[in-house]
């Protein structure tokens, strides 16, 4: 089998997911477009040999209908003979954009693949895609899960519950996201990444602390679900999870042997994949066997992996995780997460194997883990070995 490689890597900044944000103006069909054109020129490839662009959007709807990743490959001036899908995995939906760009150039389907990922929570808020009076459960579902499932934001309260998180521990890890995140800006660690110069990701905040995380109120608290789940303590806030945000990212993929007859360097490869299901209501906890999965699949051990990126949809989604697989929190989102940095949901997939390339090679690591939990209990894990 072939090795497939990145070659260039390349996002926006983040902006906030609200009308009063620096990204609300530019159609998420167009930031995606500016973000395509960017890789290419970038990496100096004719558009005209990329075999297929797949991106990843979560909410399909509105301005994000209709094959959004084909109009912008159109909008960016590709040559129409340039196919184009979207795929949906939800959080996870440009980290499988990338396993399959990888898979199809290392089964030889391409030759050159995009994998790439938008979302404009501004302008398309997450779960405007069920129309009302819709029921996107059946009737089959709920006789399995009688109870019914439950909101992320509960999930995140059942995980915080069963792994005895306190909300201090919460709060000062998200804390530490954004010092981290700040002080990567301050160092120039993400201008490298960063397509539009003169723009930061706007909802990092280098003067959060702990004390400040903790005057803020609990934003799930439910007097049905505090019925049903006594064993919440209601630890969920506004600043030890993620934002809503809009943005987007792109990754060129791309054989080794065309990488070399191209001229160009590649950057890592793809050295292993796994994706896995897991309990729908805790729902954010996949990652952990995912983790193990694709360390298995890779012949590696969890010492080997240099750097992690695992997305920050919640803060005691990654403490849990760090507590299973014993990984050592100051190799896992050395730049901050997405509780600062934000999560444009179709594009975080990309935008952390963006950061996760630059991280190692700034640091010199050879092995790097991204891994993402996704609604309906899935997660993609992916392991790339910096070249």
């Amino acid at each position: 089998m072939r090795d497939a490689v990145i070659v260039e890597a390349v996002r926006t900044p983040l902006g906030k997911g609200r009308a009063n944000g620096a990204l609300h103006g530019d159609h998420p069909a167009d930031l995606l477009a500016r973000t395509l054109a960017s890789l290419v020129e970038r990496a100096g490839v004719d558009p005209a040999s990329v075999d297929d662009v797949i991106g990843g959007v979560v909410t399909q709807a509105g301005d994000q209908a209709l094959n959004i990743t084909r109009t912008a490959v159109l909008a960016a001036g590709f040559p129409e003979s340039v196919p184009a899908m979207t795929v949906d995995r939800q959080c996870g939906s440009s980290q499988q954009a990338l396993h399959i760009a990888a898979q199809g150039v290392q089964s030889g389907a391409y030759d050159i693949a995009i994998a790439c990922g938008v979302e404009s929570m501004s302008r398309v808020p997450m779960g405007s895609s069920v129309l009302p009076g819709s029921d996107p459960f059946g009737t089959l579902l709920p006789e399995r899960y009688p109870g019914g499932l439950v909101g992320q934001g509960i999930s995140a309260e059942l995980i915080a519950a069963r792994w005895n998180l306190s909300r201090e521990a919460l709060d000062a890890y998200a804390a530490e996201s954004h010092r981290r995140a700040a002080e990567a800006w301050k160092n120039g660690e993400f201008d490298r990444e960063v397509a539009w110069t003169g723009q930061r990701d706007e909802t990092v905040r280098p003067g959060t602390s702990p004390e400040i995380l903790a005057g803020l109120r609990p934003a799930y608290r439910d007097e049905r679900m505090a019925e049903r789940f006594p064993e919440i303590g209601w630890k969920i806030t506004a600043g030890n999870a993620s934002p809503v945000n809009d943005g987007a990212a792109a990754v060129l993929v791309m054989g080794a042997d065309v990488a070399a007859r191209l001229g160009l360097r590649p950057r890592a490869r793809f050295h292993s994949f796994a994706v896995t299901g897991d309990d729908p209501l805790l729902m954010l906890t996949a990652i952990i066997p995912a983790t193990a999965k694709v360390l298995e699949r890779g012949g590696l051990a969890l010492d080997d992996i240099d750097l992690f990126e695992v997305n920050e949809a919640f803060a005691p989604v990654v403490l849990a995780w760090a507590r299973e697989t014993g990984a050592d929190l100051a190799r896992v989102n050395v730049r901050g997460g997405a509780i600062a940095i934000g999560h444009p949901l179709g594009a975080s997939g990309a935008r952390l194997m963006t950061t996760l390339l630059h991280a190692l090679e700034d640091r010199g690591g050879r092995f790097g883990l991204q891994t993402m939990c996704e609604a309906g209990g899935l997660a993609n894990a992916t392991v790339v070995e910096r070249l």
